[in-house]
């Protein structure tokens, strides 16, 4: 059955960003070691990049753990496969002669639209947008400190 209105944020996100709603946090929200996930070996290798160059850092402000594995995946999937339509384009252009003579947009350009919504949709999940990242407080939610001084004085946590 399909939930109505906007996704819930994740806890850890909610927590980096000082519960900005002020809304009742999920205290039964299962909490999974802040451990990164091994990168698969099924990988691409672009993506395998893409994977070693985030990984620690998503996994030490506690936003990528061991059951992330298959999202964060997904990601550096698309990642890379954005980034090969994007050189594609780079090398040969964005538009074609076809053998009769009309031009025509090579496959590309929308392989490489898509992949980017789908980058960016994940990306957000993981604060790595700027617009993500810039409602995250760094070391909220770490020993009970919200980031809002008045807030933890009245232990409103």
């Amino acid at each position: 059955m399909a939930t109505r209105g906007r996704k819930p944020t994740p806890t850890a996100i909610k927590e980096l960003e000082g519960n900005p709603g002020k809304r009742p946090m999920n205290n039964a929200e299962p909490k999974p070691d802040r451990k990164a996930p091994p990168c698969p070996k099924w990988l691409e290798p672009e993506a395998k990049k893409e994977w070693r160059r985030l990984s620690k850092q998503l996994e030490q402000i506690g936003v990528l753990t061991e059951v992330d594995q298959a999202a964060f995946a997904s990601y550096c999937q698309a990642y890379a496969r954005w980034k090969e339509a994007e050189e594609f384009i780079t090398q040969h252009g964005t538009i074609v002669k076809t053998p009769s003579g009309y031009w025509q947009q090579v496959p590309q350009v929308s392989i490489a639209q898509t992949y980017l919504k789908i980058m960016n949709k994940i990306a957000e999940q993981f604060g790595l947008t700027p617009s993500s990242r810039s409602r995250i407080i760094a070391g909220a939610g770490e020993n009970g400190v919200s980031g809002d001084d008045m807030e933890d004085l009245l232990g409103g946590n």
